[in-house]
Protein backbone atom coordinates (compact mmCIF):
# COMPACT_ATOMS: atom_id res chain seq x y z
CA UNK A 1 0.00 0.00 0.00
CA UNK A 2 1.54 3.58 -0.90
CA UNK A 3 2.16 5.39 2.43
CA UNK A 4 2.60 9.06 3.05
CA UNK A 5 5.88 9.87 0.77
CA UNK A 6 4.39 7.78 -2.28
CA UNK A 7 1.02 9.66 -1.83
CA UNK A 8 2.40 13.02 -1.45
CA UNK A 9 4.89 12.02 -4.73
CA UNK A 10 1.39 11.10 -6.56
CA UNK A 11 -0.16 14.67 -5.11
CA UNK A 12 2.88 16.45 -6.59
CA UNK A 13 2.78 14.94 -9.89
CA UNK A 14 -1.40 14.94 -10.35
CA UNK A 15 -1.10 18.76 -9.53
CA UNK A 16 1.11 19.62 -11.85
CA UNK A 17 -0.99 17.89 -14.65
CA UNK A 18 -4.29 18.61 -13.85
CA UNK A 19 -4.24 21.68 -11.87
CA UNK A 20 -6.90 23.97 -13.52
CA UNK A 21 -8.63 21.55 -16.02
CA UNK A 22 -12.28 21.78 -16.10
CA UNK A 23 -13.94 18.06 -15.69
CA UNK A 24 -16.32 17.29 -18.83
CA UNK A 25 -17.32 13.56 -18.08
CA UNK A 26 -16.59 11.25 -15.84
CA UNK A 27 -17.24 7.46 -16.76
CA UNK A 28 -17.10 5.31 -13.88
CA UNK A 29 -16.12 1.28 -15.13
CA UNK A 30 -16.87 -0.38 -11.31
CA UNK A 31 -19.50 1.34 -8.81
CA UNK A 32 -18.19 -0.42 -6.23
CA UNK A 33 -15.03 2.16 -6.04
CA UNK A 34 -17.58 5.20 -5.71
CA UNK A 35 -18.24 5.36 -1.58
CA UNK A 36 -20.37 8.85 -1.16
CA UNK A 37 -22.91 9.50 -2.67
CA UNK A 38 -24.27 6.00 -2.84
CA UNK A 39 -24.73 6.49 -6.48
CA UNK A 40 -22.24 6.55 -8.77
CA UNK A 41 -24.63 8.24 -11.38
CA UNK A 42 -25.20 11.25 -8.69
CA UNK A 43 -21.20 10.96 -8.51
CA UNK A 44 -20.72 11.18 -12.12
CA UNK A 45 -23.38 14.30 -12.50
CA UNK A 46 -21.91 16.28 -9.76
CA UNK A 47 -18.10 16.52 -10.99
CA UNK A 48 -19.61 17.25 -14.62
CA UNK A 49 -17.80 21.38 -15.15
CA UNK A 50 -16.09 21.22 -11.88
CA UNK A 51 -12.61 23.06 -12.02
CA UNK A 52 -9.63 21.28 -10.12
CA UNK A 53 -8.07 24.06 -8.08
CA UNK A 54 -5.89 21.90 -6.24
CA UNK A 55 -4.38 18.60 -5.00
CA UNK A 56 -3.83 17.95 -1.58
CA UNK A 57 -3.59 15.36 0.69
CA UNK A 58 -4.45 13.76 4.58
CA UNK A 59 -2.24 11.11 4.83
CA UNK A 60 -2.42 8.27 2.88
CA UNK A 61 -5.44 10.32 0.81
CA UNK A 62 -5.56 12.25 -2.10
CA UNK A 63 -7.53 15.37 -2.24
CA UNK A 64 -8.98 16.90 -5.09
CA UNK A 65 -10.11 20.52 -4.59
CA UNK A 66 -13.12 21.56 -6.82
CA UNK A 67 -15.36 24.73 -7.23
CA UNK A 68 -17.95 23.07 -5.27
CA UNK A 69 -16.56 19.07 -3.81
CA UNK A 70 -13.49 18.16 -2.62
CA UNK A 71 -12.88 14.52 -3.93
CA UNK A 72 -10.89 12.65 -1.49
CA UNK A 73 -9.33 9.20 -3.18
CA UNK A 74 -7.70 6.43 -1.31
CA UNK A 75 -5.03 4.18 -3.43
CA UNK A 76 -4.90 1.52 -1.25
CA UNK A 77 -3.21 -1.78 -2.71
CA UNK A 78 -2.59 -0.81 -6.14
CA UNK A 79 -4.32 2.16 -7.17
CA UNK A 80 -2.75 4.73 -9.55
CA UNK A 81 -3.77 7.88 -11.74
CA UNK A 82 -1.64 8.61 -15.03
CA UNK A 83 -2.62 10.75 -17.97
CA UNK A 84 -3.77 9.20 -21.15
CA UNK A 85 -1.39 8.20 -23.50
CA UNK A 86 -3.83 7.89 -26.99
CA UNK A 87 -4.59 4.22 -26.32
CA UNK A 88 -7.67 2.63 -25.05
CA UNK A 89 -7.94 1.91 -21.47
CA UNK A 90 -7.13 -1.57 -20.13
CA UNK A 91 -9.46 -3.78 -17.50
CA UNK A 92 -7.92 -2.52 -15.00
CA UNK A 93 -9.11 1.40 -15.62
CA UNK A 94 -11.90 2.17 -13.19
CA UNK A 95 -12.57 5.68 -13.23
CA UNK A 96 -12.04 7.92 -16.52
CA UNK A 97 -11.95 11.95 -16.29
CA UNK A 98 -12.57 13.84 -19.55
CA UNK A 99 -11.39 17.27 -19.44
CA UNK A 100 -12.48 20.20 -21.65
CA UNK A 101 -9.03 20.62 -23.21
CA UNK A 102 -9.74 17.23 -24.21
CA UNK A 103 -7.26 15.36 -22.15
CA UNK A 104 -7.79 12.47 -19.68
CA UNK A 105 -6.76 11.27 -16.25
CA UNK A 106 -7.60 7.26 -15.71
CA UNK A 107 -7.83 6.05 -12.61
CA UNK A 108 -6.21 2.26 -12.19
CA UNK A 109 -6.25 -0.75 -9.78
CA UNK A 110 -5.86 -3.73 -10.13
CA UNK A 111 -7.39 -5.19 -7.09
CA UNK A 112 -10.41 -2.71 -7.10
CA UNK A 113 -9.99 -1.84 -3.32
CA UNK A 114 -9.27 2.45 -3.87
CA UNK A 115 -12.20 4.47 -2.80
CA UNK A 116 -13.58 7.72 -3.97
CA UNK A 117 -15.48 10.17 -1.55
CA UNK A 118 -17.46 13.37 -2.86
CA UNK A 119 -18.02 15.56 -0.11
CA UNK A 120 -19.25 19.24 -0.27
CA UNK A 121 -16.50 21.45 0.36
CA UNK A 122 -16.26 21.74 4.14
CA UNK A 123 -17.68 18.44 4.74
CA UNK A 124 -14.61 16.39 4.24
CA UNK A 125 -12.37 16.90 7.51
CA UNK A 126 -16.08 16.33 9.76
CA UNK A 127 -16.84 12.82 8.10
CA UNK A 128 -15.09 9.50 7.52
CA UNK A 129 -12.61 8.71 6.31
CA UNK A 130 -10.76 11.81 7.41
CA UNK A 131 -11.89 12.84 10.27
CA UNK A 132 -10.69 9.74 12.18
CA UNK A 133 -6.90 10.40 11.41
CA UNK A 134 -4.11 11.80 13.64
CA UNK A 135 -1.42 14.62 13.12
CA UNK A 136 0.63 14.29 10.28
CA UNK A 137 4.19 12.97 11.03
CA UNK A 138 5.83 16.11 10.11
CA UNK A 139 3.40 18.71 11.24
CA UNK A 140 6.07 19.67 13.94
CA UNK A 141 4.11 21.88 15.69
CA UNK A 142 1.29 18.87 16.60
CA UNK A 143 3.07 15.78 16.09
CA UNK A 144 5.90 16.23 18.91
CA UNK A 145 7.25 14.18 21.59
CA UNK A 146 4.92 15.35 24.03
CA UNK A 147 2.10 14.43 21.56
CA UNK A 148 3.97 10.84 20.76
CA UNK A 149 5.05 10.08 24.69
CA UNK A 150 1.04 10.73 25.67
CA UNK A 151 -0.46 8.80 22.72
CA UNK A 152 2.23 5.65 23.94
CA UNK A 153 1.49 6.26 27.68
CA UNK A 154 -2.10 5.07 27.50
CA UNK A 155 -1.74 1.88 25.31
CA UNK A 156 -0.25 -1.76 26.43
CA UNK A 157 0.07 -2.22 22.73
CA UNK A 158 3.39 -2.73 21.03
CA UNK A 159 5.45 0.25 19.64
CA UNK A 160 4.89 -1.03 16.14
CA UNK A 161 0.92 -1.50 16.37
CA UNK A 162 0.29 2.24 17.51
CA UNK A 163 2.48 3.59 15.34
CA UNK A 164 0.59 1.92 12.44
CA UNK A 165 -2.75 3.37 13.98
CA UNK A 166 -3.98 6.21 11.60
CA UNK A 167 -5.82 7.11 14.73
CA UNK A 168 -2.49 8.22 16.24
CA UNK A 169 -0.83 9.22 13.35
CA UNK A 170 -1.95 10.06 9.69
CA UNK A 171 0.29 8.53 6.85
CA UNK A 172 2.88 5.90 8.35
CA UNK A 173 2.82 2.04 7.07
CA UNK A 174 4.79 -0.83 7.26
CA UNK A 175 7.96 0.57 5.21
CA UNK A 176 8.23 3.49 7.17
CA UNK A 177 7.86 2.18 10.32
CA UNK A 178 10.25 -0.47 9.95
CA UNK A 179 12.79 1.80 8.97
CA UNK A 180 12.14 4.93 11.87
CA UNK A 181 12.00 2.27 14.54
CA UNK A 182 15.45 0.76 13.00
CA UNK A 183 16.97 4.28 12.98
CA UNK A 184 15.54 5.23 17.17
CA UNK A 185 16.69 1.38 17.58
CA UNK A 186 13.78 0.35 19.02
CA UNK A 187 12.41 -3.32 18.77
CA UNK A 188 9.11 -3.15 17.31
CA UNK A 189 7.59 -5.45 19.59
CA UNK A 190 8.22 -3.09 22.42
CA UNK A 191 5.65 -2.11 24.74
CA UNK A 192 4.98 1.13 24.16
CA UNK A 193 4.28 2.72 27.71
CA UNK A 194 7.54 1.13 28.86
CA UNK A 195 9.45 3.68 26.47
CA UNK A 196 11.33 6.38 28.25
CA UNK A 197 10.84 10.20 27.55
CA UNK A 198 14.07 10.21 25.97
CA UNK A 199 13.64 7.20 23.69
CA UNK A 200 9.89 8.47 22.49
CA UNK A 201 11.81 11.69 21.55
CA UNK A 202 14.40 10.23 19.75
CA UNK A 203 11.70 8.22 17.86
CA UNK A 204 9.56 11.61 16.78
CA UNK A 205 12.44 12.56 15.15
CA UNK A 206 13.57 9.71 13.43
CA UNK A 207 9.93 8.95 12.37
CA UNK A 208 9.96 13.05 11.34
CA UNK A 209 13.50 12.45 9.49
CA UNK A 210 12.14 8.79 7.92
CA UNK A 211 9.29 10.99 6.41
CA UNK A 212 10.59 13.76 5.03
CA UNK A 213 13.97 11.88 3.01
CA UNK A 214 11.36 9.75 1.66
CA UNK A 215 9.53 12.27 0.18
CA UNK A 216 12.19 13.69 -1.14
CA UNK A 217 13.34 10.99 -2.80
CA UNK A 218 10.01 10.22 -4.19
CA UNK A 219 9.62 7.55 -1.98
CA UNK A 220 9.77 3.91 -2.35
CA UNK A 221 9.47 1.79 -5.14
CA UNK A 222 9.06 -1.69 -3.74
CA UNK A 223 6.09 -3.33 -5.39
CA UNK A 224 4.12 -1.85 -8.03
CA UNK A 225 4.48 2.08 -7.13
CA UNK A 226 5.24 4.60 -9.71
CA UNK A 227 3.99 8.46 -9.67
CA UNK A 228 1.76 9.89 -12.13
CA UNK A 229 4.59 10.32 -14.51
CA UNK A 230 5.10 6.38 -14.39
CA UNK A 231 8.52 7.12 -12.55
CA UNK A 232 9.67 5.09 -9.63
CA UNK A 233 11.07 6.40 -6.15
CA UNK A 234 14.15 5.98 -5.08
CA UNK A 235 13.83 5.84 -1.48
CA UNK A 236 13.95 1.94 -1.47
CA UNK A 237 17.94 2.53 -2.36
CA UNK A 238 18.49 3.08 1.25
CA UNK A 239 16.02 0.59 3.20
CA UNK A 240 18.26 -0.28 6.45
CA UNK A 241 16.43 -3.47 7.26
CA UNK A 242 12.81 -3.41 5.41
CA UNK A 243 12.69 -6.20 3.15
CA UNK A 244 16.12 -6.89 3.82
CA UNK A 245 16.10 -10.35 5.63
CA UNK A 246 19.21 -12.69 6.13
CA UNK A 247 21.10 -9.71 4.44
CA UNK A 248 23.42 -7.42 6.81
CA UNK A 249 22.96 -4.95 9.17
CA UNK A 250 24.76 -1.81 7.66
CA UNK A 251 25.80 -0.89 11.07
CA UNK A 252 26.83 -3.90 13.03
CA UNK A 253 27.10 -6.57 10.30
CA UNK A 254 24.50 -8.53 12.30
CA UNK A 255 21.73 -10.59 10.68
CA UNK A 256 18.28 -8.79 9.43
CA UNK A 257 15.02 -10.34 11.05
CA UNK A 258 11.94 -10.85 10.10
CA UNK A 259 9.10 -11.40 12.31
CA UNK A 260 5.33 -10.82 12.17
CA UNK A 261 3.84 -7.80 14.53
CA UNK A 262 0.43 -6.23 13.83
CA UNK A 263 -0.21 -9.03 11.88
CA UNK A 264 2.44 -7.40 9.24
CA UNK A 265 5.86 -8.69 8.52
CA UNK A 266 8.35 -6.80 10.42
CA UNK A 267 12.33 -6.20 9.39
CA UNK A 268 14.54 -5.25 12.27
CA UNK A 269 18.32 -5.73 13.40
CA UNK A 270 18.38 -7.62 16.65
CA UNK A 271 21.87 -6.38 17.89
CA UNK A 272 21.00 -1.75 16.90
CA UNK A 273 17.35 -2.63 18.04
CA UNK A 274 16.55 -3.26 21.72
CA UNK A 275 13.65 -3.72 23.92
Amino acid sequence: MPELPEVETVRRTLRSLVQGKTIQEVVVGWPKMIKKPNDSDVFRLQLNDQKIHDIGRRGKFLMFHLDDYVLVSHLRMEGKYEMADGNEPDKHTHVRFFFSDETELRYKDVRKFGTMHLFVKGEEETELPLKQLGPEPYNDSVFTGAYLQRVCAKTNRDVKTVLLDQRAIAGLGNIYVDEALYQAGIRPDTVASTLSKKRINTLQKKITETIKDAVEKGGSSVRSYVNGNGEMGMFQLQLNVYGRRGEPCSVCGNEIMKTVVAGRGTHFCPHCQRN
